[in-house]
């Protein structure tokens, strides 16, 4: 077999061929993003919202109650002193009578208002003391009572200083006309009189003698409780 010394070596330089990368594939073009930093928020200045004005109807009026004020019985309401900021609630009530249970004049302002309104004023002048030296006369009470339960000075107002007290005691002597338990006479003294309840105010709505009523027409709720 005769050898072919040519085809070896050709055989041989391609073995020996290395393919070198062309310049084109070695430099490959990378692209990058560059992503900048978030910038420092702006910081606007504080701006004060104001709400807009409120428009007050001139024709409407604020019914703003007295201090304590609440509903006793048909026609019959109890409260604190009365100021000039509660005559359009009160004249809402058309009220017949007030019973004022304080020793001092009653104001110019609240006269005026009376007068304006056809509103009769009874005054039974009980002293404000504080214990122990509270004295409530019965007497005064009883006849309180007495323009409490005529139906013809109804719609009527109740009231003293506080709406607590002596509104209180008069309330309760009508409580017992209505025939409620003392339980229930003192829950209601004691829901308006709140820290400020008196023992001596109590008791005495608890002795008050009711028998000199019984002949007297009872014209609302007498309903037992």
């Amino acid at each position: 077999m005769k050898f072919d010394h040519n085809l070896h070596q050709e055989q041989q330089e391609k073995e020996q061929t290395v393919v070198i990368p062309s310049e084109e594939n070695m430099c490959r073009t990378i692209e990058v993003a560059i992503i900048e930093p978030p910038s420092q928020p702006q910081v606007l200045p504080a701006v004060k919202l104001t709400p807009p004005p409120t428009t007050v109807n001139d024709d409407e009026e604020m019914f703003i109650p007295p201090l304590n004020f609440a509903m006793v019985d048909n026609g019959i309401f109890r409260s604190g002193f009365p100021n000039s900021t509660n005559f359009s609630f009160l004249q809402s009530l058309s009220l017949r009578s007030i019973i004022y249970l304080c020793p001092e004049p009653y104001p110019e302002a609240n006269m005026d208002f009376l007068m304006a309104n056809g509103i009769q004023l009874y005054q039974f002048g009980i002293d404000g003391a504080k214990e122990p030296f509270v004295n409530i006369p019965e007497d005064t009470i009883r006849e309180a009572l007495k323009v409490v339960i005529d139906a013809r000075n109804h719609p009527l107002l109740i009231h003293c200083k506080r709406g607590k007290h002596r509104t209180g005691c008069l309330v309760g002597c009508l409580r017992k006309l209505q025939r409620w338990c003392l339980t229930s006479v003192f829950d209601e003294y004691q829901r308006f009189a709140a820290a400020k309840a008196r023992i001596s105010d109590q008791r005495f709505m608890e002795l008050f003698d009711t028998s000199s009523f019984k002949h007297l027409p009872m014209p609302f709720s007498c309903s037992k409780r």
